[in-house]
This record gives C-alpha cells, sequence and structure tokens, in this order.
C-alpha cells in the first residue's frame, strides 16, 4: 500500500512513444562503410559504500553549482494488493506520466516490482522513455525494518532477494536499464538493511521534501508544501498511484512552471548523484 511518508528518527524522514528509425543504405556504395567503434557502456553514477561498507545513502545533491531539483515518484504496489487491483483498484496513474511527457519533466519513478508486473505495458514505456527512469523500489513493499508504518516486514534473510526479485520484474516487463538505486518501502531503514543490501551494490535514495501527496485530496496543499520546500539539489518523494495520491497530478501541474520561473532545472535523481561525485 502507500503510505504517508515521514522522516523516520535518525536515519529518515513512470506508453513512450519509441521510434523506430533507419536510413537507406545507400544504392550504389562500392563497398561496405565502415564500422564505427562500439560506444563504451556508461555506469550510471553511484555512491561509494559507506563506513564498513554499508549501503551509502543518498538524500539530495549539492546545494551550489546550479538550481536543479529532482521529482521522483513512487509507484507503490505491495505484494498482497492484487485483490484489490483485480477489483478495479488503480495503482498506476498514466495521466500523471502524461503529463511529465508534456511538461517535458525529467523524472525517476522508483517502481515495486509487483507494480511491473501488474502494469508491464506501462513499466516497460516508462523505461524506455529517455525522459524517466526506473529505480527499485523492492518487489513487496514491504518494509526493512520494524514499525514502519504498518507494513508487513521483510525479514533480513529475505531482504537482497526482494530487492532482486523486483530487478527481474523490470525485466520481464520489457525494461532495459534499471537504476542502481533502491528507495525503502516507507523511507525505513536501519544499520542491518545498510549492510544487508551492502552485496546488491545500490544506491539508497531517500529525500529532503515531502511533498505530503499520500493520500491527499488537496492539490494546492501539495504544491505548496513542495514549493516551499525545494531548495537546489532537492529531492522531491511524490507517488505515482491513482488511489492513494490523486491529488499529484494536478500538483505537478502546479509545481513545474512555479519552479521554473524561480530558475529551478528538473532533473533525473542520476544527475544529482553524479553532480554529487563531481563535488567530493
Amino acid at each position: 500500500m502507500t503510505i504517508r511518508v515521514r522522516r523516520v528518527a535518525a536515519a529518515c524522514a513512470l506508453g513512450a512513444a519509441l521510434t523506430a528509425c533507419g536510413a537507406p543504405s545507400a544504392p550504389h556504395a562500392s563497398r561496405p562503410a565502415p564500422s564505427a567503434p562500439t560506444a563504451a557502456v556508461s555506469r550510471p553514477p553511484t555512491l561509494a559504500p559507506g563506513p564498513a561498507g554499508l549501503t551509502p545513502v543518498f538524500k539530495n545533491g549539492p546545494r551550489v553549482g546550479g538550481k536543479t531539483v529532482a521529482l521522483t515518484f513512487d509507484a507503490d504496489m505491495t505484494a498482497d494488493e492484487g485483490p484489490r487491483a483485480a477489483k478495479g483498484e488503480h495503482f498506476d496513474n498514466p495521466q500523471l506520466i502524461s503529463t511529465l511527457r508534456t511538461l517535458k519533466v525529467p523524472a525517476t519513478v522508483f517502481m515495486t516490482g509487483r507494480w511491473a508486473d501488474e502494469y508491464p505495458a506501462e513499466a516497460r514505456a516508462i523505461g524506455r522513455d529517455p525522459q524517466f527512469e526506473i529505480a527499485n523500489h523492492s518487489y513487496s513493499h514491504y518494509a526493512f525494518t520494524g514499525d514502519c508504518y504498518g507494513l508487513p516486514t521483510v525479514a533480513p534473510d529475505r531482504m537482497k532477494a526482494d530487492v532482486e526479485r523486483a530487478y527481474t520484474a523490470f525485466k520481464k516487463a520489457g525494461v532495459p536499464n534499471a537504476m542502481p538505486y533502491f528507495r525503502f518501502p516507507g523511507g525505513c531503514y536501519d544499520r542491518q538493511a545498510l549492510k544487508t543490501l551492502s552485496a546488491v551494490g545500490v544506491t539508497a535514495v531517500q529525500w529532503d521534501v515531502v511533498s505530503g501527496d499520500a493520500f491527499a485530496t488537496d492539490s494546492d496543499a501539495v504544491a505548496q508544501q513542495v514549493l516551499e520546500g525545494v531548495k537546489p539539489g532537492s529531492v522531491v518523494v511524490m507517488h505515482c498511484t491513482r488511489s492513494a495520491a490523486p491529488a499529484t497530478e494536478r500538483a505537478v501541474r502546479m509545481i513545474v512552471p512555479e519552479l521554473r520561473k524561480k530558475g529551478y532545472r528538473f532533473v533525473k535523481v542520476s544527475e544529482l548523484i553524479g553532480a554529487t561525485d563531481r563535488h567530493r
């Protein structure tokens, strides 16, 4: 289920139109053109492991060097919510994704594997659209600590498998390059969770601006909260679920032009992480 986001003590607090294009071959070429050199595949930026090899945690980008902000959207669906979807509850929000495309806003979607299983065509379209990047929000959307908004919990010996199962679900849906970023369900984590996930090689991504869109019905209030909280390098947490965050799409239509008036440029989380690494 989608949860209300809050800061957790001490540690815590989105089809794409794919265009197939190709130039016709020259009819009178005397010999084949030489092959172009193979371009090196660049690895998405990540943060170095923390002390004792713990999974690194990213909350915001540099506060200097430009006014950038990353809008992030959690595509939540908990493993046991299949019956609710079967009865017609919508855990997706295609209108939100369409609005982001229309406004030309890059964004990072933290998707659960269960969501990708339920909406494979949408997951594939988002994942193949260069405007977006898909990151991992676990498979089950079960908590990685106890006492996390009433979510069921993942046993420590199943945490790594749960994250890896989400990546498998993305591949099955046709997402080509899911990012090595992970957002803990509810934003809840502790040292044990960071230690357990170190073998996966991900950067844990939190936020520094809570939109308050979970279960909200007042788009104006959501927009105001974001606009008042954003600073250069901010990561904003929002949701991509119609049933549990019905005000988000309208709020985004208010947030984007206002931040652009203030000189902000929208980026994906990967750009902020890359900038953070360069500033070290």
